[in-house]
């Protein structure tokens, strides 16, 4: 049998008011205890508000596009489940679209979704957008989005920019107090993350610390285990590295393979750390050592900005800074007291 309102209501201790407001999202007056309350309550008997006939009147047709650069990658899909959290219990539908990194099919994408009529877009890009797509452009007035670019594209509001720079130069610090003083990079060689920050954060621990620079210690690679698999053999072929700061989780992962198949091990004979945070980073043996980034929260907050674009146009969308937080396992070796 089907859940109505007032269950809801009874169940969390609250009035049909609100109840009504925060699935509507108009909840702001609630706390966010009051707001959990109701909707894991929404969450666990899977409740889906019967929208159809407000949306004769309404107009609104409560899906959201979101495109990301691609669906197989573990930190979007991280991101599209943090998405579907806020917006599932309000009783919109998400329509995934893949643009694989391409600036042409993202243009195709947002005319196509937008003559399905969705009522917003959450747009992940690696691109700059050409003139007709930015936020100050007709199409965004018709049509409420929200990027997730790390800042690429120059905004006033609306911007969720992640700290990547401390949490890099973390990373690098944490290696060389452990006693390292060789260490390697693996970073991206284009797409959607363009990591400068973090490359940025690499090159000024190793400045502050007085560590010189040396440009062969980098090697550029895809943001994959594959990606991070081929680097690394790149970057051990011929350097005596003690350490590697790998550009995310998966190539981390890589990286594992590539110093196992020379006969070594880590952390015994060389340290890796990643970047994001995975799930599957506490799995690797040993455990990954990692930069976490809150993935799922971006997604999260992207999808409430959006909402709130939708149901409250008057409004100011707010920015948003993400901290980032040095996870420490087992994958790093103190080398202090070795000659």
């Amino acid at each position: 049998m089907k859940l109505t309102i007032r269950q809801i209501a009874e169940m969390a201790g609250v009035s049909v008011t609100t109840v009504s407001q925060i699935l509507n999202n108009k909840g702001s007056r609630f706390s966010d205890a009051t707001r959990k309350k109701v909707l894991d309550i929404v969450n666990e008997h899977q409740y889906k508000p019967d929208f159809f006939a407000s949306n004769l009147i309404t107009r609104h047709s409560k899906t959201i596009g979101m495109i990301v650069p691609d669906v197989t990658d573990f930190f979007f899909s991280k991101i599209v489940e943090g998405a579907e959290s806020y917006m599932n219990p309000l009783g919109y539908m998400l329509i995934l679209c893949n643009s694989h990194q391409s600036l042409e099919k993202e243009k195709q994408l947002l005319q196509q979704l937008a003559h399905r009529a969705v009522d917003g877009i959450l747009l992940a890009t690696p691109n700059q957008l050409p003139e007709e797509f930015n936020l100050q452009s007709s199409f965004y007035h018709k049509m409420p989005m929200i990027l997730i670019d790390r800042g690429i594209n120059q905004r006033e509001a609306g911007r969720l920019i992640v700290k990547e720079y401390e949490g890099a130069y973390q990373a690098v610090n944490y290696l060389i107090s452990q006693g390292h003083r060789k260490i390697g990079l693996l970073k991206e060689k284009t797409g959607y993350y363009q990591l400068e920050e973090r490359y940025n954060g690499y090159r000024h621990a190793l400045k502050d610390a007085g560590i010189s620079f040396k440009r062969h210690w980098v090697v550029d690679g895809e943001l994959t285990v594959a990606g991070g698999y081929l680097a690394a053999k790149e970057l051990l072929r011929s350097r005596d590295i003690t350490a590697i700061f790998c550009g995310n989780d998966a190539m981390a992962i890589g990286c594992y393979q590539a110093i196992y198949e020379i006969g070594k091990k880590v952390p015994d004979d060389i340290s890796v750390v990643g970047f994001d945070g995975l799930k599957l980073s506490s799995y690797t043996t040993p455990p990954l050592t990692t930069v976490m980034q809150p993935t799922f929260d971006i997604g999260f907050t992207a999808a409430k900005f959006l909402v709130d674009a939708i149901e409250f146009p008057e409004r100011r969308i707010p920015n948003k800074i993400f901290d980032t937080k040095l996870i420490i396992r087992e994958s790093v070796k103190d080398i202090t007291n070795v000659n």
